[in-house]
């Protein structure tokens, strides 16, 4: 049978000669020939002049020096040509193939592209277009005085003039800056990328829009005014305990923060008609960046200590000096921490689109809405310790209201048929009420391209 690394042939001829090519631009494999596309045994009459020659075809139309030897099957002679992954892409007669499944596919304009830059990383890549002219000195100069208070910066560094800074930082090279540098440091880096901006679009009812920014500035810029302007959509409560006024926010804004910069440092800027987008509606938010994850990380290994394997290195790098990020794959761990914290509902995270999207939902056992449920003042409390604490036992129940046995029971049983807690653990001293996570998985928002 057919795989997606071998592959039989009746003859060898072009047709041959475009699987081999495929072959070397997948993952290798090996093309018998001689044999039925069924797997039937043809054979093939080969001599030695006539391998040569088949070696030598090879070698001219495709560069490649694959291992050829002639096999007996059923009495019959077939030809397995062994072809190794190339390091280099290969062509045959100007064309680009591929192994797709258990067929040679050749490549469209999108995916040779794709297949070309694979390995390439956008925010190195020179920019001829651009001058130090085009750098925001304000912009650098707060990048220096973050680094510096987080000392990961030295004095000698910020001493540096900025192109001799550029060059120690690897934003630039012999003086030609990269797209790095114009996206994280220009004054308009939208001149060189038109839709490396962030879009925030704040809807109510999840389809009237009642809010909507674009910020069409550099990543410090994104990242800091994108901050604020999603402040200005979501809702914000106090409390005061102690005479200590607490904000409380829709959902914690240093999970917010790690979500937009991630959406920024990690999309893929190669596509370049998509924007970054954030869109909030009355009961979540959604963010999404172009490009999906790192080959070889899923979002299973997101929830759990990942090596980081960044698609724009240098934008990681001088955002990890700046103080706003970590290196090391933990920014994902430190959503789900903060979310646990407080007490809302887990992010999800998926790959879709072309890209990559994280769901933040909101707390639905407000105050408010368990007023609405009709639940008592003492059931209200209980929820909000749950909450808090995770979890409460009968016992602790009774004595944070002072009341019986049965009426704590009758009380919890309450909140278990209205399905905001459910009791776990064996009958006794060990049975304790936790809640329900609310929300099912969230509607997937459209993207907008430009």
């Amino acid at each position: 049978m057919e795989t997606l690394d071998r592959e039989y042939k009746e003859s060898f001829g072009d047709s041959a000669l475009r699987a081999i090519c495929a072959m070397a631009n997948s993952r290798g494999g090996t093309v018998i020939i001689g044999v039925a596309d069924n797997g039937e045994i043809k054979g093939v009459n080969i001599n030695t002049r006539q391998l040569e020659k088949i070696t030598q075809k090879i070698v001219n139309k495709l560069g490649l020096h694959p291992q050829i030897k002639v096999n007996e099957k059923n009495g019959k002679q077939v030809l397995v040509i062994n072809v190794q992954k190339s390091n280099v892409p290969i062509s045959f007669n100007g064309r680009y193939y591929e192994r797709v499944g258990n067929t040679t596919r050749e490549m469209g304009p999108d995916r040779l592209k794709e297949f070309f830059l694979k390995g390439v990383n956008w925010d190195a890549l020179i920019n001829s277009e651009a001058s130090f002219d085009d750098i925001d000195v304000a912009t650098v100069e707060r990048f220096l005085q973050l680094a510096t208070d987080q000392g990961r910066l030295t004095a000698f560094d910020k001493e540096m003039d900025i192109r001799a800074l550029f060059e120690h930082l690897r934003l630039s090279v012999d003086g030609k800056l990269t797209n790095g540098a114009i996206i994280l440091f220009g004054k308009d880096p939208q001149k060189f990328f038109i839709n490396a901006v962030l879009r925030i679009v704040r809807f109510r009812d999840g389809a009237t829009i009642i809010g909507d920014r674009t910020i069409a500035e550099n990543l410090f810029k994104q990242v800091f005014d994108g901050e604020e302007a999603i402040k200005q959509f979501i809702n914000v409560r106090y409390r005061i305990k102690e005479l200590v006024r607490k904000e409380i926010w829709d959902y914690p804004l240093d999970a917010i923060r790690e979500a937009v910069i991630n959406a920024l440092i990690h999309r893929d800027y190669f596509k370049y008609n998509v924007q970054t987008q954030i869109k909030i509606y009355d009961d979540s938010m959604w963010f999404y960046n172009p490009g999906g994850l790192p080959e070889g990380i899923t979002i299973e290994q997101l929830k759990r200590p990942h090596p980081s394997v960044p698609r724009n290195p240098l934008l990681v790098h001088i955002f990890y000096l700046a103080g706003l990020i970590e290196e090391v794959g933990s920014g994902i761990e430190r959503i789900y921490k903060s979310f646990r914290a407080v007490g809302l509902p887990e992010p999800e995270f998926r790959e879709e689109m072309g890209g990559f999207s994280v769901y933040f939902r909101k707390d639905v056992y407000t105050e408010e809405y368990l007023k609405e449920l009709g639940l008592s003042e003492r059931q209200i409390k209980a929820v909000m310790y749950v909450k808090e604490k995770g979890g409460i036992t009968n016992r602790e129940y009774r004595e944070m209201f002072d009341i019986s046995d049965r009426t704590a029971l009758n009380d919890l049983k309450d909140l278990c048929r209205k399905g905001i807690v459910v009791r776990v653990g064996r009958t006794g001293r060990s049975t304790k009420y936790v809640l329900i996570k609310p929300g099912s998985k969230p509607e997937k928002p459209e993207i907008n391209q430009k």
